[in-house]
């Protein structure tokens, strides 16, 4: 009977020994409410000290256990002569989210210029620059006017949006239905121009 018992101790010895932790399903997973990772991926977030404030005030006892696991972090890191704050990355990722610039004057009279240019020999694209004065989202704009027209569109770099085929009379009636904020008296049109 000692044989049985023996093989038993001698794996809960060795389970003690490499730290295996008795696990209970379900697993609960904790949500941070700042940057919607679990907490255990907080620190990997640009906005780390904002997910320490929210966990302090929700989950005091985790809060607990990660300053104390950051204390021991950090003597171990001053003991091997380590740069504490090397350890982190300091620029935004991809968890930062983005925020939009306001560089537009407002005393400035807003314009939507549609224009029309030729690309390759006799494909003709139609260019809509200016939606970005309205604080109009210029990627659902393109998609927008893709399935409008049933052709391709898209954002260039320079704020613009360019939209296969010359479409440029349909959209003097297109815009201010689909967007009430752009008046038709806002809308310009260029004629042709040179990409």
């Amino acid at each position: 009977m000692d044989a049985i018992k023996e093989p038993d101790e001698l794996k809960k010895k060795v389970d003690e020994c490499h730290g295996v932790v008795e696990v209970t399903y379900p697993i609960e997973v904790k949500y941070c409410g700042n940057c919607s990772m679990p907490i255990e991926y907080c620190e990997y977030y640009a906005e780390y000290d904002k997910c320490k404030e929210w966990l302090a005030k929700n989950y005091p006892e985790d809060y607990e256990k990660l300053m104390l696991r950051e204390a021991e972090a950090d003597a171990g890191a001053a003991a091997g002569g380590m740069d504490s704050d090397r350890k982190r990355q300091k620029r935004g990722g991809k968890g930062m989210l983005r925020v939009k610039k306001d560089n537009e004057d407002d005393n400035e009279p807003k314009r939507v210029r549609l224009s029309c240019s030729t690309r390759g020999k006799n494909k003709r694209v139609t260019l809509v620059a200016g939606l970005a004065a309205f604080k109009i989202d210029l990627r659902a704009a393109a998609k927008f006017f893709g399935t409008k027209f049933a052709c391709g569109s898209s954002v260039s770099g320079d704020k613009e949006i360019v939209i296969q085929g010359d479409v440029k009379d349909d959209l003097l009636q297109v815009i201010p239905d689909k967007w009430p904020e752009v008046t038709r008296d806002a809308i310009e049109d260029c004629g042709e121009s040179k990409k």
